[in-house]
């Protein structure tokens, strides 16, 4: 639209000079077009290159999370549920009912429960980090 302005004026006002400048203008004008063009292009796959990026490791997500129903995980569901009882039923509700004893009192474990319990919650706690760490060594 610029250049058919300026092609307008450099007729109307004639003489070589002005055409030249006007044609000068006209082809910078064009080479701006074409850049903005490539640079348009440039962006476009960029975005494209960055969604599905974002699918990839939404992907990969899901797929480290897994199934709710993992070994690893119910046993991870059993210590909540112990320590749930210990500290909801028997601390808060059994001292807000005034009893310490009958069903508002829950055994402590033995044996190699306790074993068991420390590993499940340490390898829950502690995984993350270990995670982290192993990444940045692997740098």
């Amino acid at each position: 639209m610029a250049g058919l302005i300026l092609k307008w004026l450099g007729d109307l006002l004639g003489g070589p000079f002005a055409k030249a400048a006007v044609d000068a203008y006209k082809v910078k004008l064009d080479a701006e077009n074409s850049k903005d063009s490539h640079t348009a292009d440039l962006l476009a796959r960029e975005l494209a290159v960055q969604q599905s990026e974002i699918d990839v490791q939404a992907k990969l997500k899901t797929a480290q999370i897994g199934h709710p129903w993992e070994p690893e995980k119910l046993f991870a569901y059993i210590i909540v549920l112990y320590f749930g009882k210990i500290v909801v039923w028997d601390k808060i509700i059994g001292s807000l009912a005034g009893y310490t004893r009958n069903i508002f009192n829950t055994d402590a474990l033995t044996g190699d429960a306790v074993g068991w319990a420390a590993m499940v919650m340490a390898f829950y706690f502690g995984k993350r980090g270990v995670e982290n760490v192993a990444r940045i060594l692997k740098r």
